[in-house]
């Protein structure tokens, strides 16, 4: 049996996948919501990462625009794409980048390449992380119909939450993340980065495999973590946790209704965690500008790393 902290956090993370599907980064403003099939749109710079591709795996990756965002599905393997900042403004600070999207799709623009490019303006290098995902239907109309019938609340079998553990859950996924780390600490000098210096950062889906990697990645090791608008549940926190940065809107459909026991649990173990409920926003806000005080998380999380010293270079 696994201990009743990761049960629930366990229990979060089924309920998630099981409601949420693709369109985990619903953003709560008006914008056209036609999946579009676009072509894969170049990515020189994205290097892969090696940790071979997804096992069985039958429908090859392809891209939609929805939401004015762009959207992967069906990656079978993983890449990571630096947006490196100007030698000048570099501060030797880093960040590993994980778009959301139900571990179905991945909202490369708005979660991924948007907040990848804003990091580099403030000096720090950002690496997005486009990993392996649950496969889907290759053909658009079939994937629709299979998500619509995801929100239809039409029963699936379910193992027992004793069988189910993040770190084989998300196993191939973490797989991913800690290549990205182990990348990006083998070319630290080249990149100029100080490779005790690396953080992630993650939405919605995004957010559980950055909590999982900060739990169960290993040799993964973030120095600062951040959950934007992913789950809240209770976890076991290790006693060198790294500091941890929250973002939620209070009218999240998702995850705005759950209490707030990651909070407690990080500051039970005396650990640094700061926490942003924004009054407006919904779920999948991400680099949206919008009118609602959420489209601020981005310049309250920018003055976190300030505070935590990581916008300086380090002496």
């Amino acid at each position: 049996m696994i201990a009743p902290s990761r049960k629930r956090f366990t229990r979060l993370f089924a309920i998630a996948l099981t409601v949420l599907g693709c369109q985990l980064t619903i953003p709560a403003f008006a914008l056209d919501d036609t999946m579009t099939p676009i072509a894969i749109p170049k990515q020189p710079n994205a290097i892969t990462l090696g940790t071979g591709p997804l096992p069985n795996a039958t429908a090859q990756e392809s891209w939609h625009s929805q939401y004015g965002s762009s959207f992967a599905r069906n990656v079978t393997e993983a890449t990571l794409t630096p947006f490196l900042p100007k030698k000048r403004k570099a501060t030797g600070a880093a960040v590993i980048v994980a778009p959301g999207g139900g571990f179905r799709t991945l909202s490369m623009s708005n979660e991924g390449w948007d907040v990848a490019k804003a990091l580099a303006d403030k000096g720090v290098a950002a690496f997005v992380l486009k990993y392996r995902l649950v496969q889907t239907p290759a053909d658009m109309d079939k994937f629709q119909k299979a998500m619509a019938a995801m929100f239809s609340g039409a029963p699936r079998a379910a193992r027992p939450l004793s069988d189910q553990n993040p770190a084989e859950e998300f196993a191939v996924q973490i797989a991913d993340a800690r290549a990205a780390f182990a990348l990006v600490r083998e070319r630290a000098k080249e990149w100029r980065i100080d490779p005790d210096r690396i953080g992630m950062v993650g939405f919605s889906a995004g957010a559980m495999l950055t909590m999982s990697t900060a739990l169960y990645g290993q040799d993964a090791n973030p120095a600062f973590i951040a959950n934007i608008y992913g789950p809240l549940s209770k976890v076991e926190v290790p006693a060198d946790a790294p500091p941890l940065f929250v973002a939620l809107a209070a009218d999240d459909p998702f995850f705005a209704n759950s209490g707030y026991d990651l909070i407690d649990s990080w500051r039970a173990a005396k650990r640094p965690v700061e926490f942003h409920l924004f009054e407006q926003g919904g779920h999948g806000f991400g680099m949206y500008n919008k009118t609602t005080t959420s489209t601020g998380w981005f310049s309250s999380f920018v003055r976190w790393l300030d505070m935590h010293g990581y916008l300086q270079k380090k002496k």
